[in-house]
């Protein structure tokens, strides 16, 4: 904003300032050419203070429809290793992996009942017969394949490592590990990509003002992504005005 004030300032100067000079200075058979000098001057400016104005807004339209592509894939890679974590219990950090699982890996339908035994240390104990303790027991109804259930007959998960807009070529980092608490192991994971891939070809400066972004309504940071290597969270940094993040 204060470039284009400062510009439409210049503007207004440099016109009255060349107006006058022209008048009172110029003799008769040159102005003809500098009025078309100054006009093309004028139009220069005009032009400068035009993209003052739409330059960030050209950028943020193009940045949310990036933005927006993006996060489809990094909710797909979240699916795909939630439903990992689900049958082996931990997280990958290989795509081949979690593609090999997403075509291979299983669900198990359980169903879990209440029940009634005779239980027998409680009867030995007091010696008798009666006695009776609840259990759940868990009996397995089948299984249903992984991709039918998150993908049905789509193949986009052969491509979710791929980061579908920006910088061609380049994929999205993908970290698992475990952090501890209270002694604990707990898996976690992390898929990223920096800003600067998605927005690549977009204008320098609105893409360094982009890295440095702190809002409740803006992507923190110099990066998208969902999870973290640090906490126990499988949440994507981008508000809600991108779609849900959890």
């Amino acid at each position: 904003m204060l470039k284009f004030i400062l510009i439409a300032v210049a503007v207004v100067i440099f016109t009255i300032v060349l107006v006058k000079l022209v008048d009172k200075f110029i003799p008769s058979k040159f102005k003809p050419i500098l009025s078309v000098v100054l006009w093309v001057l004028i139009a220069f400016l005009a032009y400068q203070t035009y993209l003052s104005i739409y330059t960030p807004v050209i950028f943020n339209q193009e940045k949310n429809k990036r933005y927006a592509i993006v996060i489809k894939n990094l909710k797909d890679i979240r699916d795909a290793q939630l439903a990992y974590k689900q049958v082996k219990g931990s997280f990958t950090d290989s795509y081949d992996d979690l593609v090999k699982f997403i075509e291979t890996g299983q669900f198990t339908i359980i169903q879990r009942r209440d029940s009634s035994v005779v239980d027998a240390e409680a009867n030995k104990r007091f010696g008798l017969s009666t006695m009776m303790k609840d259990i759940v027991v868990i009996d397995t109804l089948g299984f249903v394949p992984v991709k039918d259930s998150l993908f049905k007959t789509s193949t986009r998960y052969k491509t979710m490592m791929n980061v579908p807009v920006g910088k061609e070529g380049e994929k999205f980092v993908l970290k698992a590990g475990f952090i501890e608490q209270n002694d604990i192991k707990i898996p976690v994971f992390e898929a990223s990509v920096k800003k600067n891939i998605i927005l690549f070809d977009q204008d320098k400066d609105m893409v360094i003002q982009e890295n440095q972004v702190v809002s409740v309504d803006g992507v923190n940071g110099d990066a998208l992504k969902v999870g973290s290597m640090n906490e126990v969270n499988t949440n994507g940094n981008w508000p809600k005005t991108y779609g849900s993040n959890e």
